[in-house]
C-alpha cells in the first residue's frame, strides 16, 4: 500500500514508520534555528477558523527546568532532565484575540467567543490538541526525536510557568537525538478492519 502514498519512502519511515518516542537523548544541543524551523513548518496545517491556539514554552538545562521537574510524574523525571530541550505545548484560551489577523473574513467572531469563556476554552483546546499532532511530526522532520508525555501535574505547572497568561498547558515534549536505547519495543497497532468502517 506504501507505494500509493506520494510521500518519498525515506520521509514516510522519518515521519511515521521508523519514528519513535524517545526516552533517553544524547547529549548533542539543538539550536533556537531548529526550534524556529519546526514552528515554521507545523503553522501550516488547518485549525478551526485558522484559529491556532497553541503556543510553545520551550525549557533549556537550568533553573527553569528543575522546577518544571518538581511537576512531572516520577516515570518522567530522568528522561526530561537529560534531554537538551524540553517544550510545554498550551493552548491559549484568549486565542480569539488573535481572529481579526488570522481570519479577517470574519473578524466579528472575536466578539462571539469573548462572550462566551466556556466555548472559547474548548475550541482552544480541541483545535491547539490537534496542532500538537502537526507539531510532533515537525521535530521528526527536523530530524530529531519527540518524547511527548502527559504525566505531569498540569494545575501546577500552569500556576509555576503561566500564571499570568491564558495558557493553559496539554502535553510536555523532550526534544532531542536518541540517546543508548532510547526505545521500548515498538507496540502492535490496530488494523484497518478494527478502526475503519464505509457508509
Amino acid at each position: 500500500m506504501s507505494d500509493l502514498i506520494t510521500l518519498h519512502p525515506e520521509a514516510q519511515a522519518q515521519l511515521f514508520t521508523d519514528a519513535r518516542t524517545a526516552n533517553t537523548f544524547t547529549d548533542e544541543p539543538v539550536s533556537d534555528e531548529q526550534l524556529h524551523a519546526i514552528f515554521e513548518l507545523a503553522k501550516y496545517p488547518p485549525t478551526a477558523a485558522n484559529t491556532q491556539p497553541l503556543r510553545v514554552l520551550f525549557i533549556r538545562q537550568g533553573e527553569a527546568r528543575e522546577r518544571l521537574l518538581t511537576h512531572l510524574s516520577e516515570g518522567n523525571r530522568a528522561k526530561t532532565a537529560s534531554a537538551p530541550v524540553v517544550a510545554v505545548l498550551a493552548a491559549d484560551t484568549e486565542f480569539h484575540e488573535f481572529i481579526p489577523r488570522v481570519f479577517p473574513i470574519r473578524p466579528e467572531m472575536r466578539d462571539g467567543l469573548a462572550a462566551d469563556a466556556v466555548a472559547r476554552e474548548g475550541m482552544a483546546r480541541f483545535n491547539a490538541t490537534l496542532q500538537i499532532g502537526y507539531w510532533l511530526l515537525a521535530v521528526r522532520a527536523a530530524g530529531l526525536a519527540a518524547g511527548p508525555m502527559a504525566g505531569f501535574d498540569t494545575e501546577g505547572l500552569d500556576k509555576e510557568f503561566f500564571a499570568d497568561s491564558s495558557w493553559k498547558s496539554l502535553l510536555v515534549v523532550n526534544i532531542g537525538k536518541p540517546g543508548p536505547d532510547a526505545w521500548f519495543p515498538r507496540l502492535p497497532r490496530l488494523d484497518y478492519d478494527d478502526v475503519v468502517r464505509h457508509a
